[in-house]
């Protein structure tokens, strides 16, 4: 008998960070595990940029408004079928899924994208995460995060003998490779991401000021779009940079900006992974990132990807910059390294350790009582993740 899986997509309205993942994940386990996993995907809203036609799972697309209607739509999504399991990402949304299914046994995975205690910003939040840690919580199938950092982090908040497994988020093909830089070429720093405070680019521009004080011949392009954008670019303007610092814009192809560039810079306040990181070392570049919880340190396991500073540290930023000046040349014959070592990344990787993970939270949960699972579960431990 094959499991039955229901994979819930937030009502956002975009198609970016987790509508993507989780499509892509679905789609890869659907093609993989014909007749051993059933898959299904309800997305609670339409996306301006994406159809979500001619997939291999069964799609059902919504297009909710308001709570009440979240939760009927959620509730008769819930149950279509009688789910082994139903994956919801972020602790709002299992813990609206647990409400919308009361009454109707069903074993939730909690799926964690991002940083869940910046998730708490709002009393709505607050309220949610409340329910979780007194509710909840006890009643979960299993818990997937995207870092090993993040799930440890959420279990000393949410302490939960609940099975806990390292599924990280699949990074896409890029074709191309780094570009071969000649002599007396500017070394280009690179950024890409939401204009956003969480992301840092304030702190990049600050530090690129210092090393543009010290040499003139970097570049930095800053990718991305968000509401930060006009202070950003104030903030460029102010500290004289206009001729050494480019906006650039590329939704759909992030390989263009990248394979015209030397070093990937990432300064995140905080993440839940970096893909950004993971689609630069696709193509070879080093990466310069803050060490914020979680992701870059999840990453950055060899000296040979990159180096790791502080956030909210421009010093020590700008002088990460002036070490990949000095040694540019030294770090491009890693390249090929950075290349090979992403590959535990690629979606077929990826995609059998989401799906070793769930039949094994399935088989956890038809057990028996989660006592006599300790075993699996062990002291905090997580699932080896992608080799």
């Amino acid at each position: 008998m094959s499991l039955k899986l229901l994979y819930v997509v937030p009502n956002t309205g975009k198609y970016a960070g987790i509508e993507r993942v989780v499509d892509e994940v679905a789609s890869g386990i659907a093609r993989t595990y014909p007749g051993t996993i059933d898959v299904d995907v309800v997305h609670l809203s339409r996306y301006p940029n994406v159809e979500i036609v001619d997939r291999p799972y069964r799609a059902y697309q919504e297009d909710v408004k308001g709570r009440i209607d979240l939760l009927a739509t959620l509730r008769r999504a819930m149950t279509r079928q009688d789910y082994d399991l139903i994956v919801i990402p972020q602790v709002e949304g299992s813990v609206i899924g647990w409400m919308a299914s009361l009454g109707v046994r069903r074993r939730i995975v909690l799926h964690l994208h991002g940083n869940p205690d910046r998730e708490k910003s709002h009393l709505r939040a607050r309220i949610l995460f409340f329910m979780m840690k007194a509710v909840v919580l006890r009643s979960l199938a299993g818990i997937l995060g995207t870092s090993p950092r993040q799930l440890t982090a959420f279990q000393a908040m949410m302490p939960s003998d609940a099975p806990r497994y390292w599924a990280p988020n699949p990074v896409r093909q890029l074709d191309a490779r780094q570009r071969d830089r000649a002599p007396g070429d500017p070394i280009v720093f690179v950024n890409v991401g939401r204009f956003a405070y969480q992301k840092g680019q304030d702190i990049l521009i600050a530090a690129f000021a210092r090393l543009w004080a010290i040499r003139q011949d970097v570049r930095l392009k800053i990718v991305g779009y968000g509401t930060m954008e006009a202070e950003l670019r104030s903030q460029v303007a102010r500290l004289g940079l206009e001729a050494c610092v480019s906006f650039e814009h590329h939704p759909e192809n992030p390989q263009v900006p990248l394979v015209a560039s030397d070093v990937y810079v990432s300064t995140s306040r905080w993440e839940g992974w970096s893909l950004a990181i993971c689609e630069a070392l696709r193509v070879g570049l080093p990466v310069l990132a803050t060490d914020c919880d979680f992701g870059p340190s999840d990453i950055l396991v060899d000296a040979r990807l990159g180096r790791l500073v502080p956030k909210d540290d421009e010093v020590r930023l700008a002088e990460g910059m002036l070490h990949f000046c000095e040694h540019i040349d030294a770090e491009a014959r890693h390249a090929g390294f950075r290349r090979d070592f992403i590959q535990r990344y690629d979606l077929d990787k990826v995609v059998g350790v989401h799906a070793s993970a769930l039949m094994e939270i399935a088989a956890a949960s038809q057990s028996g009582p989660r006592a006599a699972r300790q075993e699996a579960v062990g002291d905090a431990r997580v699932s080896p993740g992608p080799s």
